[in-house]
């Protein structure tokens, strides 16, 4: 099962093949790259990406959405709710991505209360993380704004990642 998520100006669309197009754009981007892998990634490895984020969609009910203004329905980010590294054992985390033409338009922070919400209320999560590079100020104060509270620096993804935690309310 999949499920979209609507808020006031945004519609976050579960990750499949039909948006590889508008999430390459997201994927290549240097900036958007420059704190998840380092790397901007290729059609092919985009597409790789979306075939995983689709086998979790039917084997979990969540995954990688992507991000859609509703003014305009073009791609311009993607959002997850994920195990943290993708390990099933792990505590769930959300995270963002954003085109940097969308920066500072609250669309991350929009995107993540909708997250949070499903991760809440649909899935029953006791709680939910964040984790970023400590030098991506942008997210972290995203993560400030919902609400987080910081654990500091933890070992994720084989690296020192600012790690936050919000609880069920």
């Amino acid at each position: 099962m999949t499920t979209t998520l609507v808020t006031d100006r945004l519609r976050l669309e579960p990750c499949g093949m039909d948006h590889h197009d508008g999430l390459c754009v997201v994927n290549r981007d240097p900036e958007v790259m420059r704190y998840i892998g380092g790397r901007p990634q290729t059609a092919e490895e985009t597409r790789a990406w979306i075939g995983r984020a689709e086998t979790r969609w039917t084997d979990l009910g969540y995954s990688w959405w992507a991000i859609r203004p509703a003014a305009t329905g073009e791609i311009v980010g993607a959002c997850c709710l994920q195990h943290i590294e993708n390990d099933p054992v792990q505590e769930l985390e959300i995270g963002w991505r954003l085109l940097p033409a969308h920066w500072g338009r609250g669309y991350a922070t929009e995107a993540a209360r909708a997250m949070i919400g499903f991760g809440f209320q649909e899935l029953g999560a006791p709680r939910l993380f964040s984790i970023a590079d400590p030098r991506n100020t942008a997210s972290i104060r995203v993560m400030q704004r919902l609400g987080m509270r910081s654990l500091g620096l933890r070992q994720h993804y084989g690296t020192d990642a600012a790690t936050y935690v919000l609880d069920r309310p």
